[in-house]
């Protein structure tokens, strides 16, 4: 009886942390299924379209590229994924990821904890594409000793990022003027990839500078703009056939 007791108590208290897994002391990379991924995790990522293939070489070939296209074409997980190489390999010093902490169409309030862990939510996409590439254990070791840095997008302002893989998620609900700042970072030694698609902006019309900046950098040589269309689009295939339509 006094097994069953504990057996039952264990298994609440598992119920209570799964519950309660967005409380503060929480991390993203917590999750059992995230530390399965230690064992199986990808180590070679290769492109499964024409427009995948030329983002990979755009962003191997520059040190900044602004990849534009619907959601489903791998516009995060290569860069996320190339930067893992890069950090690998010796590269750069550390990676750093910066998303807009905004909220697609409905408020969640009030997050509790430090910075890692009110923006956890809004970064779950690229903790998930780390844990793909390196494994949970090894991700939250390098973000513990500040190997892989997470910086909003309101502290970024200042700053000189050297020797680092730059990521920004989501550029579409950045304004011009924050994407301007945002690119101007950029330092000796360093990539950076933007990635967002302006026909999906939580911001209000107009407001979005993905597009518009875009234009302006495409005509110059040293930076990478690859537009990906439905036909790179690697999720269900339902996915390409709604966004067609919508």
């Amino acid at each position: 009886m006094a097994k069953k007791t504990r057996k039952s108590r264990k298994t609440q208290e598992h119920e209570f942390k799964v519950i309660n897994s967005g409380v503060a002391n929480w991390h993203p990379l917590d999750d059992e299924i995230d530390n399965n991924r230690d064992q199986k995790f990808v180590k070679n990522v290769k492109p499964r379209s024409e427009g995948q293939a030329d983002l990979m070489q755009s962003i191997r070939e520059h040190s900044l590229t602004m990849a534009i296209g619907p959601a489903g074409t791998g516009k995060t997980y290569l860069a996320i994924s190339l930067a893992v190489e890069a950090l690998l390999k010796g590269e750069v010093e550390r990676i750093i990821l910066s998303r807009p902490a905004m909220e697609a169409g409905e408020s969640i309030g009030f997050l509790p904890g430090d910075l890692h862990e009110k923006m956890a939510p809004y970064l779950r996409p690229l903790y998930d594409a780390l844990g793909d590439r390196m494994g949970g254990k090894k991700v939250r070791q390098l973000i513990d000793d500040g190997t892989i840095e997470i910086a909003p997008v309101g502290f970024m302002r200042g700053r000189t990022l050297n020797n680092a893989f730059v990521v920004i998620d989501e550029a579409q609900n950045c304004t011009y003027s924050q994407l301007k700042m945002l690119l101007s970072r950029l330092g000796w030694h360093s990539t950076m990839v933007v990635t967002g698609d302006p026909d999906q902006s939580d911001l209000l019309e107009g407001i979005s500078g993905l597009a518009d900046i875009s234009n302006r950098l495409e005509p110059i040589s040293r930076i990478g703009v690859v537009r990906l269309s439905q036909e790179d689009i690697v999720r269900h295939p339902l996915v390409a056939d709604m966004l067609g339509v919508l």
